[in-house]
């Protein structure tokens, strides 16, 4: 797996290089709790003030998820933050609608639209 270098990640904010995440659906690798991760970003918003971004757990020191979950990470706890070249699929676990995201929410994943029966 890529991961791209310092330079290409050290000038943008953490919140542009999920945001660019979001859009290109690409895993991201960070530490996270003296853990390193990865994580296929879902929604990034705003709660009390403070950025957090909602996103599946791919790995978590090296070791694949044993179940899909989608977890909440603050970003402040996030540390040296990099885009992968990992792409994903959105899960059907996130759902935009929730209400925790109503108002609050900056960029998401778009789903694909269910074809009608």
């Amino acid at each position: 797996m890529y991961l791209s270098d310092a330079s290409d990640t050290a000038a943008k904010p953490a919140p542009a290089i999920i945001m660019e995440a979001i859009v290109r659906q690409l895993c991201l690798a960070a530490t996270y709790n003296r853990a390193d991760i990865v994580v296929a970003p879902h929604i990034l918003y705003m709660r009390h003030d403070e950025l957090y971004v909602d996103a599946l757990t791919v790995s978590r020191n090296l070791m694949l998820a044993k179940e899909p979950k989608l977890a909440t990470f603050k970003l402040t706890g996030l540390g040296a933050l990099r885009l992968t070249d990992r792409s994903f699929v959105p899960s059907a676990l996130f759902e935009p609608e929730a209400e925790k995201y109503a108002g609050c929410a900056l960029m998401a994943v778009e789903r694909e639209s269910q074809p009608a029966d």
